[in-house]
């Protein structure tokens, strides 16, 4: 791993599958930005919630034939243990299956780097998913007559 006074942000994603269905349409664009150098994998790990609510860890050959994951063989920098998987299932509906992605924002490192330097330091982040997003942007036009302003 990089030295962490040079890395970028680093972030999570937990992705869920609906019914263990994986098409594999997103992992081109994966490692496209990968290959871009516009983010770093640290580590991917796949799980499964099962309907009684058991969360299991899948190894790469436990997908299945339908998706080809072979490119992400060694991706893993086993920074996931048992607790993450445990937490990123909490987040799975039963009888779904997610991606835990853990990834460096590389494209933020030159910026990140910066700010240390001067001894800043980010102390908070999130993330807005885009279903809140939209509903928040709805509201805003909803409470605006058109054609004016919402204050009286």
């Amino acid at each position: 791993m990089n030295d962490v006074e040079e890395m970028g942000p680093v972030d999570y994603l937990v992705i869920e599958f609906p019914g263990h269905r994986m098409t594999g349409e997103a992992f081109p664009l994966l490692v496209d930005l990968t290959d871009r150098g516009i983010i770093r994998i640290i580590d991917l790990a796949f799980v499964r919630k099962d309907s009684d609510g058991t969360v299991i860890a899948l190894e790469l050959q436990d997908l299945g034939d339908e998706v080809d994951v072979s490119v992400f063989t060694g991706a893993s920098a086993g920074l996931l243990d048992q607790g993450d998987i445990d937490e990123a299932g909490n987040a799975l509906e039963p009888g779904n299956s997610a991606a835990v992605l853990v990834y460096e924002n590389l494209w933020a490192a030159p910026m990140a780097r910066a700010l240390r330097r001067g001894g800043a330091q980010v102390v908070a982040g999130g993330r807005i998913p885009i279903q809140a997003l939209l509903a928040s942007l709805d509201a805003v036009e909803g409470s605006t007559p058109p054609g004016g302003s919402a204050a009286a």
